[in-house]
């Protein structure tokens, strides 16, 4: 999995996630010059942070935008001021998770747990 900056490009609309990544093999699909920009392609993975400023429905309509994406599977917006979570995964419902302590990469990052005792 390739962590890096991806723009989602939608028609008439530009948006980049906080952090996304992708398998290998796609980002390997790209020439070295589009990996070198915002890369043409949707990720796999995707998380969205929301800052103290942020309004929460914009975020998750953001996140509802980016799951319409072809190629995304897994997404997270993480709502800091009232410690939740919400899990977006391709064609299924969004779920929400209350000050939970870590979050699982699922099959989209084998292996993968991210602690939020560093991000509460």
């Amino acid at each position: 999995m390739s962590i890096s900056e991806i723009r989602c490009v939608r028609p008439g609309a530009e948006r980049s996630p906080d952090v996304s990544g992708m398998k290998l093999e796609r980002w390997n699909t790209l020439s070295i010059e589009q990996q070198q920009k915002f890369a043409p392609i949707c990720p796999d993975f995707i998380v969205e942070l929301s800052l103290p400023s942020d309004n929460l429905q914009s975020l998750q309509e953001k996140m509802e935008e980016y799951m319409q994406e072809s190629g995304i599977q897994l997404g997270w917006l993480i709502d800091r001021k009232q410690r939740h979570i919400y899990i977006y995964r391709q064609g299924q419902s969004v779920e929400c998770l209350d000050n939970t302590s870590t979050l699982s990469g699922e099959n989209v990052l084998p292996g993968f747990v991210l602690n939020l005792g560093k991000v509460w």
